[in-house]
């Protein structure tokens, strides 16, 4: 049963109570609680968004008697992911990921990373200025996609960097495997480095015992998590928690968490993590077996229609996959004779539905802790079966298959040092050889395929090349339209 506490909101009932006393506004924001607002603006965010969005260093709500409000939900949201501390983040789990970073650089300068990890990671290592030993996830060569990593490889990892302060892993991955926390804990403890979990899809996975074990749970130091992407706050606003087994410091993680906050935090986003966490300690087991409930059966109906496949359970056991997440209900599109991104097009444009990610090979649709997961899987199934028989019926020119990524290339020089460093910008088709000083990562999924501080290879330029013109784009490049690359010089 949850805690009796986790029923109160007090971060949001001190927005509320402040809202209530009417106060003459001398201070930002300019709007003035609405009254100056451009009338597109109350309309965008309504009249009761405006009233609350209420500044930081604010007397009741963030400042005063502690604990304050701030300081209450807060640990409020410790208490319920089981964490040491927790702290608001207001610039998302990519916030969460550079802190990560700035944090293990107090330790050294040498950190052991899950090569398949988010760009702001890597981001991450540019402020830090750490040298990365990258370990290769386990890849799906028939889907063309990244799982997560065995403690093997993990070791592996860390033994070839012995003055390693830490390893960074991803799990869940964006396409819903969850690796097996608990056995790299082991492995990276047992080497006397705490391990650093991206947990950015997960934040659910810890209310309901129908799910997989959540990061905390299984030992791990340093969580991210992303708490709009599924619990439901709004966009931007997430998490990130301290485990309890005392290898990070969280005075060394509360200054670098300051480092990388805006001094203006917003009052609606914070607000939000705390109605979220209330809803997810009080009502999440209950709401998630619904939801799972629902995406069961909309799982059987997709497995239904002609030239679809969907991922689940079946998977766990192959290397890098020791749990799956149902609400990322992840397609195999294959046998349809056409792609993902073929797929998404037209269901978006013809039947409105927008999905989450989409490949060559699978598209991902996302369902929410509290959604009306019945209502939303019936009308995903209805289109999904309207879309695929468009496409049977109208194939489209054939497109060559998309090929697999390249390996990727020989880490030169740290992230920190080709970004900051002396570069050029080059001709794109004649960057091969050179070394990246800039990131590029083929969305989706957001993978970089390239690094700062990498050793560019014709075969990465050639896919990056492919995956526009299957339908992609690509983060990260100055040159949005990827005539040039900035290299180091």
């Amino acid at each position: 049963m949850p805690d009796s506490g986790q029923d109160a909101t007090p971060f949001v009932d001190a927005l509320l109570a402040y809202s209530a006393l009417d106060p003459g506004r001398f201070q930002v924001p300019g709007h003035k609680g609405g009254a100056g607002a451009d009338p597109a603006m109350v309309e965008l965010i309504g009249e009761a968004g405006l009233r609350n969005d209420i500044p930081s260093v604010t007397e009741g709500v963030d400042i005063g008697p502690e604990p304050t409000p701030f300081q209450q939900a807060q640990l409020l949201a410790a208490q319920a992911w089981g964490a040491a501390r927790t702290w608001f983040l207001m610039n998302g789990a990519s916030q969460g990921n550079h802190t990560a970073c700035l944090a293990l650089a107090h330790g050294g300068n040498r950190v052991v990373v899950q090569r398949n990890v988010h760009s702001s990671i890597i981001d991450g290592l540019v402020l830090s200025g750490m040298r990365p030993t990258f370990v290769a996830p386990e890849l799906d060569p028939e889907l063309g996609i990244a799982h997560g990593l065995t403690p093997e490889s993990l070791a592996a990892g860390i033994d070839a960097t012995p003055d390693a302060v830490a390893a960074m892993v991803v799990s869940p991955t964006y396409f819903g495997a969850c690796a097996d926390v608990a056995a790299l804990a082991e492995v990276a403890h047992g080497r006397g480095v705490p391990l650093v979990v991206d947990e950015a899809w997960g934040a659910h996975l810890h209310f309901s015992p129908q799910l997989p074990t959540d990061a905390l749970a299984s030992g791990a130091d340093l969580v991210t998590s992303s708490t709009h992407k599924i619990v439901g706050s709004l966009t931007q606003a997430a998490m990130l928690h301290l485990g309890t087994g005392g290898r990070i410091d969280a005075a060394v993680v509360d200054r670098c968490v300051s480092l990388v906050e805006t001094t203006s935090p917003s009052g609606l986003l914070t607000g939000s993590l705390d109605a979220a966490r209330r809803q997810a300690a009080v009502h999440g087991a209950e709401l998630l077996a619904e939801t799972l409930t629902a995406v069961a059966a909309t799982r059987e109906a997709i497995a239904q229609i002609p030239g679809l496949a969907v991922l689940d359970e079946a998977m766990v056991g192959q290397p890098g996959i020791a749990g799956w997440d149902p609400l990322r209900l992840s397609i195999d599109v294959r046998e349809t004779g056409s792609t993902g991104y073929r797929l998404a097009k037209t269901i978006f444009y013809s039947h409105g539905i927008d999905l989450e990610l989409y490949s060559e090979n699978v598209v991902v649709a996302i369902f929410g802790l509290g959604e009306p997961a019945v209502r939303a899987g019936e009308r995903l199934v209805s289109a999904l079966r309207e879309a695929v028989g468009e496409l049977v019926a109208e194939p489209g020119p054939p497109q060559a298959k998309l090929a697999p990524p390249p390996p990727w290339g020989e880490l030169v020089l740290t992230p920190r040092e080709a970004f900051l460093g002396p570069q050029e910008v080059i001709p794109f088709d004649s960057a091969a050889g050179r070394i990246a000083a800039e990131g590029l990562a083929a969305y989706p999924p957001g993978i970089p395929n390239v690094l700062p501080g990498e050793r560019l290879s014709a075969e990465t330029l050639d896919y990056i090349r492919e995956s526009v013109a299957h339908g992609g784009y690509v983060r990260g490049g100055s040159d949005r339209e990827l005539k040039t690359l900035r290299v180091a010089r």
